[in-house]
């Protein structure tokens, strides 16, 4: 059986958990939780994983995979799910990159405030960090609504937990404002059963 490191709020777990309940195979991955910072990363991770980041996945065969695209690739090769169709392969990757942009800058300000003392912490850091989520999120409404509302590709399901993750961290500022067409999308897609399954507690 597979095994996958987690900690349940990381949007970066929950494209992974997103792509296995997608494919139908939730059940034939152990899940192994854990405390991990990026100030002090898991020991047992490291020695799997060597840039100590979550999610890894231990494959059956013993070798272990690292970064969520790796991974979210490979489960869906072993599925043969189609989630990354090779007649729009360049347009899943950029949205998925986009996704996964707009979740680095996120957790970049998250950790600017939990891991930075007061006279450390630097809101020009964090306004530019909000300004390329910004960027992001105005792109997606006005050039890939129609690509989002297409089948149901990685790209989609990066965007969502991005979407989802702004939500949960970045609540106050209001992502949708402004941008109709994809909250109206991301309302949709937030209630499909794999995003209601790997919903965030905190």
């Amino acid at each position: 059986m597979m095994k996958l490191y987690k900690l349940s709020p990381s949007p970066y777990v929950r494209k992974v958990r997103v792509v296995l309940e997608e494919t139908g195979m939730a059940d034939a991955v152990e899940t192994v939780e854990g405390p991990v910072s990026p100030m002090d990363p898991d020991p047992d991770l490291v020695a799997l994983a060597p840039l100590g980041k979550i999610p890894a996945l231990v494959r059956e065969d013993g070798a272990t995979l690292y970064d969520s695209r790796v991974i979210c690739r490979y489960l869906d090769a072993k599925a043969g799910a189609g989630l990354y169709p090779e007649a729009r392969i360049w347009e899943v990757l950029t949205l998925e990159a986009t996704g996964d942009g707009m979740l680095d800058a996120t957790l970049l300000m998250t950790y600017e405030g939990r891991h930075r003392t007061e006279a450390q912490y630097s809101t020009d850091w964090v306004e530019a960090q909000w300004l390329k989520v910004t960027r992001a999120l105005d792109a997606l409404e006005g050039r890939w609504m129609s690509h989002l509302a297409g089948p149901l590709d990685a790209g989609q399901i990066a965007v969502g937990c991005a979407l989802g993750y702004l939500d949960l961290r970045q609540d106050a500022r209001n992502w949708r404002a402004g941008r109709p067409a994809l909250a109206a999308w991301f309302e949709g897609f937030a209630a499909r059963p794999s995003m209601q399954a790997t919903a965030p507690e905190g």
